[in-house]
């Protein structure tokens, strides 16, 4: 894994101070004197800031630490209608998004509130969804360094390990503070990373954010808000009225999560080339790699499991809002190319994303999920489509985006969408999994 989750990355020893210790340098003992009582100084601070939060992240110093840095942002007063606040300029661009979607899926509107959101609503709103993601890699990650002291050493510890596990918990806190600090002050629509992070039945949009965004793309700023909130009503169609999605999106990242192993038998080695007397031998044994969390073959599974979902709900978005819109916002098409680079290269929210649980949230496939769902659309009518979310098994998997064709086909075999099996459609799955199975060797059988 490129990211280590949590800043548990090795220390760039280029940005180390010119005060700092070098090679083989000594200190005298007035300077280590007062290094020490800084130590202390500083862990004295972060322990009076942890409170009664208890579990592997600090929430509540992240989400201090989210607000604080977010203090001085914007509301981000929308500026295309005159003498009107973001929240009816939501509204209204919302209302016709939902109006315009009714004509373009069979499924109704998701939403029952629509809602202009500042930065520092973003962060406080979406927390909860974040603690639930962030929670497993943390457990992983500070259950490794405990599992790995050996045991006369967990006994001498005693009550300090309950302190270490205090620190950890801060530690992980002040990353999640800083990342989601910089996350809110980027995503466009509660929906914008493709998980539901946000309330059930709650669309909600960042007027501020949207601003920057529609700077440099030379459109209407009423467009673009229209466009995106057609994205956002379509998000929340599927979250609504698909009861499986949202667990299984945010199960498949707890899984992935629930797999990351960390080698602690590195750490004897890691032991051996350290020099306690030279503190640059740390910084050096730490950059090694040998600490970084190795991917399993399970985590492979769920990623790509992962990949395909999220491939196939932001390619059905963005088919439904393509003909939603279609010849009604001249700009849609600028917009849509915008947004699916946006979301290909991943951009700040899968960075942050990565940070965070540790994984890159990139539907790498959305073109070719775009092109199935369209070309499904088009040859088998909105119900057929539509009605592919009914079940899970019935869903397109990673085989079907590279020969749509087939899926189309295999799927105009049925007289309806209640005509499908979806026991049989998973037993098809099954058999197409075996047979990629590399096929053991009998061998030359003996006489």
């Amino acid at each position: 894994m490129s990211n280590l989750p949590f800043g548990f990355g090795p220390t760039d020893p280029d940005k180390r101070g010119d005060n700092d210790p070098e090679g083989g340098g000594e200190q005298s003992g007035a300077e280590a004197f007062n290094q020490l009582g800084q130590m202390l100084s500083q862990l004295g601070q972060m322990l009076s800031q942890a409170g009664s939060s208890t579990g592997p992240v600090n929430y509540d110093l992240a989400k201090q630490i989210a607000l604080q840095k977010l203090s001085g942002s914007s509301d981000g007063k929308i500026g295309f209608a005159a003498n009107s606040d973001s929240d009816s300029a939501v509204r209204d661009a919302a209302h016709l998004a939902e109006l315009w979607l009714d004509a373009a899926t069979i499924l109704p509107a998701g939403a029952n509130t629509t809602v202009a959101w500042s930065a520092r609503d973003w962060v406080q709103k979406t927390l909860p969804t974040w603690q639930r993601l962030c929670d497993p890699v943390a457990q992983q990650i500070s259950g490794a360094w405990v599992q790995a002291l050996p045991e006369e050493a967990k006994q001498a510890a005693g009550p300090l390990l309950s302190m270490v596990g205090q620190m950890g918990g801060m530690a992980f806190g002040s990353q999640l503070g800083n990342a989601l600090a910089q996350l809110a002050a980027e995503v466009l629509t509660s929906t914008e990373v493709g998980l539901p992070l946000g309330p059930d039945a709650t669309s909600a949009l960042l007027p501020a954010n949207i601003e920057k965004f529609t700077e440099g793309l030379e459109l209407p700023n009423s467009e673009v808000l229209v466009f995106l909130a057609a994205r956002e009503a379509a998000h929340q169609r599927l979250f609504a009225h698909v009861p499986w999605l949202r667990q299984r999106l945010l199960a498949t990242v707890e899984e992935f999560a629930h797999g990351i192993k960390v080698d602690t038998s590195a750490l004897e080695q890691l032991a051996g080339q350290v020099d306690p007397s030279n503190p640059a031998s740390i910084e050096e044994a730490m950059s090694s790699g040998l600490l970084e969390p190795k991917t399993t073959p399970e985590q492979e599974a769920a990623l790509g499991r992962l990949e395909t979902l999220l491939a196939l709900v932001e390619g059905w978005v963005d088919v439904v809002v393509a003909e939603a819109v279609g010849d009604r916002l001249p700009g849609a098409g600028a917009l849509r190319e915008t947004l699916r680079r946006r979301r290909a290269t991943g951009g700040p929210a899968e960075q942050t994303f990565a940070t965070l649980v540790g994984l890159e949230l990139r539907p790498r496939r959305m073109r070719a999920a775009s092109a199935l769902w369209k070309l499904v659309g088009d040859k088998h009518g909105l119900e057929k489509r539509d009605g592919l979310w009914s079940h899970p098994d019935l869903m397109p998997d990673t085989e079907d985006l590279d020969d749509p064709l087939e899926f189309s086909e295999r799927l105009g075999e049925q007289a309806s969408i209640d005509a499908l099996d979806p026991i049989a459609e998973l037993e098809r799955t099954q058999q197409k999994e075996e047979d990629k199975k590399p096929k053991e060797d009998p061998g030359t059988p003996e006489d």
